[in-house]
């Protein structure tokens, strides 16, 4: 067995030979980066790029099973119809019915939120082009348009579910009074992480700003996430107006670079289970980072936009109905009633995803005054 892939100790399933089979030529092409690189060594945000996105081999870029049980994880859409339903209610109020979802998925949000709004013009931008053909053959029938490249003007909505924690990010230490960023080494057939010292620039700067000099401190942030919030705002129609509505797992920066989070928010989704070892399951596993809900929304602001609501998914989703489309839902049983109230609870619950997951809607033009009733229960002072 590949080294990438030992599970002796990790109580994790093995993969089949097949997978492993996908999981040394992903291998074999990262070696030829490493092997390529002046440095000996990749950056660990160009690591994670290359384990997702490869063209061909990246996790998202291939063709196993990701979302639901056969694969490595659940997002809000694939558990219940009644999110995609709700966010649908909840931006009806926008001028414009034009919707642009960015990395969609299995396309269960398009699915559920057209059932809500039929009459809604969506798009999609998908960069896996197996993820694409899985969505176009889900969405068969129904009104969505492709598109290959982000529109320079956008009028409407924006939606970003669980799309932000993907996007690779860099990973940083302090120590020996230093800051220091990863790279990702070869040796003797196993991938090691290596800390180089951070020079004075851009990077230098944002990790002395936010992260505490406590040694051995372990954290991350996402500059790619952040430059993406900036372009997607900057392109917000300021005329017809848009919104931006951000939906994943994080924290305001106060809670994010806390004291006690020492060893930062990395994990990685494999057979529906989490580990922390990112240098594992090359290629047949999720690698995610919680996300910087500051950072979004200091990049928004700069460019042009405006926090219309910063709150839990599960005050978020309360507030905008979730609880009277389950009421009016129709079920052929009583068995599947009670698997969709199983689920609306694991959306909201605490111990599950409701205060864990975060609603970011930022807005621009007109869209202000269109949601402005999300104002009674935001809670934008926390970031």
């Amino acid at each position: 067995m590949h080294p990438s892939l030992n599970t002796k100790n990790s109580g994790l399933p093995a993969p089949s030979a097949e997978a492993a089979a996908h999981s040394a030529r992903l291998t074999a092409r990262l070696v030829e980066l490493i092997a390529a690189s002046p440095h000996g060594a990749i950056a660990f945000v160009d690591f994670m790029r290359a384990v997702l996105y490869e063209p061909g081999l990246g996790y998202y870029a291939a063709g196993s099973a990701k979302f639901g049980e056969a694969g490595d994880f659940v997002t809000a859409p694939e558990l219940s119809p009644l999110f995609g339903r709700t966010l649908a209610r909840a931006f009806s109020s926008l001028g414009s019915n034009k919707v642009l979802e960015l990395g969609a998925g299995s396309g269960a949000l398009a699915e559920s939120f057209l059932q809500q709004r039929p009459d809604a013009r969506y798009q999609i931008l998908e960069v896996s082009a197996d993820l694409r053909e899985r969505q176009q053959a889900r969405l068969a029938g129904k009104t969505v348009n492709w598109l290959d490249a982000l529109p320079e003007r956008i009028e409407g909505l924006v939606l970003l579910n669980e799309v932000l924690d993907a996007i690779p990010c860099e990973l940083i230490r302090y120590a020996n009074g230093r800051y220091q960023r990863a790279w990702v080494r070869w040796l003797e057939g196993s991938f090691s992480i290596d800390w180089v010292g951070l020079p004075k620039g851009p990077l230098y700067s944002v990790a002395a700003t936010r992260i505490p000099q406590i040694e051995g401190y372990v954290t991350e942030f996402n500059p790619e996430a952040e430059a993406l919030v900036a372009t997607l705002s900057q392109r917000l129609d300021p005329v017809g107006g848009g919104a931006l509505c951000m939906v994943d797992y994080g924290f305001a920066r106060r809670e994010y670079y806390m004291p006690t989070r020492s060893t930062g928010t990395l994990a990685c989704h494999y057979r529906h289970r989490v580990h922390f070892d990112p240098l594992a399951f090359i290629g047949l596993q999720d690698v995610t980072a919680h996300i910087d809900f500051t950072a979004m929304a200091e990049a928004a602001v700069d460019n042009g936009a405006s926090v219309g609501c910063f709150t839990t998914q599960a005050n978020f989703l309360l507030r905008t109905g979730l609880l009277n489309s389950l009421e009016v839902a129709e079920f052929s049983s009583d068995k599947e009633r009670i698997i969709a109230t199983s689920a609306v609870q694991k959306l909201v619950s605490p111990a599950e995803m409701g205060e864990l997951f975060k609603v970011l809607v930022v807005t621009k033009g007109q869209a202000a005054d269109q949601l402005a009733a999300f104002a009674e229960f935001d809670e934008s002072y926390r970031l």
